[in-house]
């Protein structure tokens, strides 16, 4: 099975935010990626990574601001906590960078 990249990172981008929870049993991770974009604006992932590596329940937005995406990202963290507890609070993660076939890039871009 082939996925698509949950996010591309073009030229003159970066990534604002990388964040993931700890492993919940039958669950999952849930990550959270947000980017900037050129324009200064926030594109934002939010989705659950199966133990297998299959992701689902991918959830996109943008926002104006660096304060709107730190209000999606607590609000997300407050709605997962009251879930699941503590472990699954989103804290900051190192993320892994591929290409469209899955070659690992290091962290180096841009």
């Amino acid at each position: 099975m082939t996925q698509l990249a949950i996010m591309n990172i073009e030229k003159g981008e970066e990534i604002a935010i990388a964040v993931v929870s700890g492993s919940i049993p039958g669950t999952g991770r849930y990550k959270f990626f947000a980017k900037k974009k050129k324009n200064g604006q926030y594109e934002w992932a939010h989705f659950t990574e199966r133990e297998s590596g299959l992701k689902e329940k991918v959830f996109r937005g943008e926002v104006k601001n660096e304060e709107e995406l730190k209000l999606v990202l607590e609000i997300m963290n407050r709605n997962l906590k009251r879930i699941f507890g503590d472990v699954a609070e989103m804290k900051q993660g190192i993320p892994e960078f591929r290409s469209m076939l899955g070659t690992k890039f290091d962290d180096s871009i841009n």
